[in-house]
């Protein structure tokens, strides 16, 4: 699905635990496309079949951009890349070091959730270890599919958690921080931060966005004045 221009969108295929969205940036033929989060583990049939569906070869992939490294969002990364192999993966510091450690906390959350999803899935130790080549900061200004994007960093929900923000056409990737319906991500799991949530969220709503990406759940085009503003003020109390 084509959101505007040099903006497509992959819907997740939820199942047992939630299976991440999906998104590219970048034209078919480009050679230069960027994807944004890989998904949850198993999908990755499925994603490549949507991707050539809208002409998207998996060799013109240059990068692969994390919005944070939780489960649902990096578990179809290694059938990605399988790919892929020739696609940079991009990670915001403060979880680029836990990846490159094969610190699996920022992927699982909790010790009881990783048992019941190694039990779920047979998955082993040590799976989740890459090697990060670009590790973000806040700030960055990065050139993807020829358009100028904002780093934000953005955390609350995990230590790394990013969004892509591009001024120009106000559109906002905010990974699991915003969500569609007044939602926000949760902030229970390992180095999730309430107060830290509530400060990115007001970081938000200072940003004029027209069309907000979300990591789960529906996407919104013409996103209400004051929106982020709303959500923010709504979870305060729960946030302090």
């Amino acid at each position: 699905m084509q959101v505007t221009q040099g903006v497509y969108f992959i819907q997740g295929q939820d199942e047992f635990i939630p299976d991440s969205h999906v998104y590219v940036l970048g034209e078919p033929g480009s050679g230069d496309l960027t994807l944004i989060d890989a998904g949850l583990m198993g999908k990755g049939g499925y994603k490549l079949e949507r991707l050539e569906a809208i002409g998207m070869d998996p060799k013109g992939f240059k990068r692969i951009i994390m919005t944070h490294c939780h489960l649902d969002h990096i578990g179809c990364l290694p059938e990605l890349l399988s790919e892929m192999d020739q696609a940079e993966l991009w990670v915001h510091e403060s979880e680029a070091e836990a990846l490159e450690k094969g610190d699996e906390r920022v992927v699982y959350g909790m010790d009881m959730f990783k048992g019941m999803c190694q039990a779920q899935y047979g998955l082993k130790d040590g799976v989740f270890r890459f090697e990060v080549q670009r590790k973000l900061r806040d700030g960055d200004r990065v050139s993807l599919g020829q358009e100028e994007w904002e780093v934000l960093h953005i955390p609350g929900h995990s230590p790394g958690s990013i969004a892509l923000y591009h001024a120009m056409h106000k559109i906002l990737i905010p990974g699991d921080t915003l969500y569609a319906d007044y939602a926000i991500g949760r902030f229970d799991l390992f180095g999730a931060s309430g107060p830290q949530l509530k400060e990115s969220l007001m970081r938000l709503a200072e940003l004029e966005v027209e069309i907000l990406l979300p990591g789960h759940n529906r996407i919104m085009k013409g996103v209400p004045k004051g929106y982020a503003a709303q959500v923010a003020s709504q979870w305060a109390p729960y946030l302090s």
